[in-house]
C-alpha cells in the first residue's frame, strides 16, 4: 500500500484504506475515513468525516469529501457520507455529510458520473447511474433517483425529490419535485415531455414508453389535480398490464411528494 501513497500526502493513523487505493501528492485522509479496492483520490483530495467509500472510484485533483454540512444548526455531531462503488467524481467536487436534523447521512450510490464544481450539500440521496454535469448547485436534503441527468448550472432548492430516468436542462431553477421519466428545463423548470430516448436506451419497451406518454399527458395535459391525475394513472396499468410497474413508479413517486410537482 505504502508505494502506491505519495510521501507528500497525509493519510491519519485511524483511516481504512484497501491495499490497492491510490493517493496522490498533497492529499489527506481524515481518521475516520475508509476506502475500498482499486480507488483513485488523485492531488490536493481532502477527505474527511466519517466518511465510508467503496470500490473502484475516483476522485480527481482539489476534490473536498466528507466535510462538515452547511448548516448552521449543526453542531458537530459524528454524521456520515457514504459512498458506493465505481463512480466518477470531478474537479474541485463537494460533497459534505449529513445532519442530526435528517436521517444523518449524505449518500451517493453506484456509477455516477459527478462533474466539475458539483456541491452536493448535507444529507442528499443521490442514487446510482445518474450524470450530474459541471456546477451543478444540490442544496440540503435532495434525493434523486437512478439514471436521472442533470445540466450544467442547474440549481436544486432543498428538500425537492427529482425520479428516477429524469433529464433536466442546462441552467435551470428547480424548486418542485420533477416527476420520474420527464424531462424538461428553464427557470423555473418546465416539463416538455417523457425521456422516451433514455428508456429506450436503457431498456424500455416501446409500449412502455407509449404507456408513460399516456400518464404524463394525463398529468400534464388534462386540467386534472394531482390526485385526479393518479386515479386515471391506475386505471391506466388496469389497461396496460405489462406496464404496471413502470407506471408504478410515477404513482409512488406522486404520492409521496411534499412539496408540489413542476408543473408550469
Amino acid at each position: 500500500m505504502a508505494s502506491l501513497i505519495h510521501p507528500t500526502a497525509i493519510v491519519a493513523a485511524g483511516a481504512k484504506i484497501a491495499d490497492d487505493v491510490s493517493i496522490g501528492p498533497y492529499s489527506i485522509i481524515g481518521e475516520h475515513v475508509s476506502i475500498g479496492h482499486g480507488s483513485v483520490v488523485g492531488p490536493h483530495c481532502v477527505i474527511d468525516g466519517h466518511t465510508s467509500i467503496g470500490a473502484n472510484n475516483t476522485f480527481y485533483r482539489f476534490c473536498s469529501i466528507g466535510g462538515m454540512p452547511q448548516d448552521k444548526k449543526y453542531n458537530g455531531e459524528p454524521t456520515k457520507l457514504e459512498i458506493g462503488d465505481g463512480n466518477t467524481v470531478r474537479e474541485y467536487v463537494t460533497i459534505n455529510t449529513g445532519t442530526a436534523q435528517d436521517v444523518g447521512i449524505t449518500r451517493l450510490g453506484d456509477d455516477n458520473w459527478i462533474m466539475a464544481y458539483v456541491h452536493i450539500a448535507h444529507d442528499c440521496q443521490i442514487g446510482s447511474h445518474t450524470v450530474i454535469a459541471n456546477s451543478v448547485q444540490l442544496a440540503g436534503h435532495i434525493h434523486i433517483g437512478d439514471w436521472a441527468i442533470l445540466g450544467g448550472l442547474t440549481a436544486v432548492h432543498q428538500f425537492v425529490r427529482i425520479g428516477a430516468h429524469a433529464m433536466i436542462g442546462g441552467t435551470s431553477a428547480v424548486r418542485q419535485d420533477i416527476p420520474p421519466y420527464l424531462i424538461g428545463a428553464g427557470d423555473p423548470f418546465r416539463p416538455v415531455g417523457i425521456n422516451s430516448e433514455g428508456l429506450s436506451r436503457r431498456g424500455y419497451t416501446p409500449e412502455a414508453v407509449a404507456a408513460l406518454k399516456e400518464a404524463y399527458k394525463l398529468l400534464y395535459r388534462r386540467n386534472l389535480k394531482v390526485e385526479e391525475a393518479c386515479e386515471q394513472i391506475r386505471a391506466l396499468q388496469q389497461d396496460r398490464p405489462a406496464e404496471h410497474d413502470a407506471l408504478q413508479v410515477m404513482i409512488d413517486f406522486l404520492a409521496a411528494s411534499t412539496r408540489g410537482i413542476a408543473r408550469s
